[in-house]
């Protein structure tokens, strides 16, 4: 359960997301989309995620269109808010991405 020092504050989100460019806050949550290079790429960054989702016991809002795989992480256990977790998880996603070769498209901000 994430502990009410964990959500962080809009300008911390900020400082986050100035290390995060391929994301965007909306909504209450760290939102991208990266397009990969093939369909089979896509499902490999969604393998990619699932094994990090495990790893972290975290796990993001994930929707697979052909090439894109949007994702949304924000915290449940903290009433839906954006925590470390989620930037820790976002960082490692983005990873992921640059490895299989997604181009990032995020949403507008």
């Amino acid at each position: 359960m994430a502990a009410a020092e964990d959500v962080l504050t809009e300008s911390q989100i900020d400082a986050a997301l100035a290390g995060l460019p391929d994301w965007r806050h909306s909504l209450g949550a760290l939102a991208t989309v990266y397009k990969a290079p093939t369909a089979a790429a896509a499902l490999e960054l969604i393998a990619a995620v699932g094994r990090l989702a495990e790893e972290q016991n975290h796990h993001p809002d994930l929707d697979w269109r052909y090439r894109r795989v949007f994702l949304r992480y924000s915290s449940h256990d903290a009433g839906g808010k954006v925590t470390r977790r989620d930037v820790a998880a976002a960082t490692a996603a983005a990873a992921a991405a640059a490895r299989i070769g997604a181009v990032a498209e995020p949403p507008p901000q």
